[in-house]
Parts: C-alpha cells; sequence; structure tokens
C-alpha cells in the first residue's frame, strides 16, 4: 500500500501505527534517501512500544540503540556499515527476530542476508510530502485512521 504523508507529524503517526504491528516481535526494514524521513518513521514506532520520541535520535554514530520494553525494541541504523562483515561484527543479527523487534534504516544493506516482516520505502514528495510505501501489512489489518 502508498501512504502519502504530509509532514513531519503525519509520518511519526504512520509509524506509531507501523510499531503496533512490530510489538509482535516482527521488524521492519526501512529504505530510503538520506533525510527521506526515516527517523522520524521510526520515533513513531518507538512510541507504540511506549519509548518518548525525543529519545530516538539518528543512530548513525551509536549504529545500534536498544530499549526494554515488554518485547524488546532495536533502531538499527547501517548507514555507516559498508559490508555484510561490519554488519555481523556489529551484532545486527543478534537483534533481529527471536521475539525481538527491530526497526532498520538502510536496509537495503540487508538485501540477500535478512528479509524484513515489514519493508518500508520512503520517497521524496512535494514540500514536506513524502511518499511511503508498505509492504507487510495487508490493507485489511491497516484499520489507520489518521487524525488530521
Amino acid at each position: 500500500m502508498t501512504i502519502i504523508s504530509n509532514s513531519p507529524e503525519e509520518t511519526v503517526e504512520i509509524g506509531r501505527h507501523i510499531g503496533r504491528h512490530l510489538i509482535k516481535g516482527l521488524n521492519v526494514f526501512i529504505c530510503g534517501e538520506l533525510g527521506a524521513g526515516k527517523t522520524t518513521l521510526i520515533k513513531g514506532a518507538a512510541s507504540a512500544f511506549g519509548i518518548p520520541e525525543r529519545d530516538i535520535t539518528s543512530a548513525t554514530y551509536t549504529l545500534i540503540a536498544g530499549y526494554e520494553s515488554q518485547t524488546p525494541f532495536y533502531h538499527i541504523d547501517l548507514y555507516r556499515l559498508d559490508d555484510i562483515k561490519s554488519i555481523e561484527e556489529v551484532g545486527v543479527f543478534d537483534c533481529i527476530g527471536n521475539g525481538k523487534a527491530a526497526a532498520v534504516e538502510w536496509a537495503e544493506k540487508l538485501a540477500g542476508y535478512a528479509i524484513g516482516d515489514i519493508r518500508v520505502d520512503i520517497a521524496y514528495g512535494e514540500s514536506d510530502r513524502r511518499i511511503i510505501k508498505i509492504e507487510g501489512i495487508d490493507e485489511k489489518d491497516w484499520d489507520y485512521s489518521p487524525a488530521w
């Protein structure tokens, strides 16, 4: 399905809805250009776990940020990792699956090595708009009713 977000606030809300699906221990793999809104989407997803939005920042230097909740939640940013060996060495695969939930930025770097339960592609639209394509959530299960 494709959703148009008209603002960062709407992107957070879309992420929050995705996060409700992740609580089951699922993973979302997010792809998009630099600055497209990947971290903004993850702020919403994390809030579904009770994690304050302010605690989610670009993990570019941290690489993996783990948060305690009923289902452990990981924010993973692969931007600075160039090969699968580096990805393995930092422990990315330890944070994916086995009842843990993960939101992975720059997930295209995992192509051929891991598959996300949900895949999100974010692209720039006009002005502040973002075109958000979501795979892995059936439209009949997308009970999202935006407040705007």
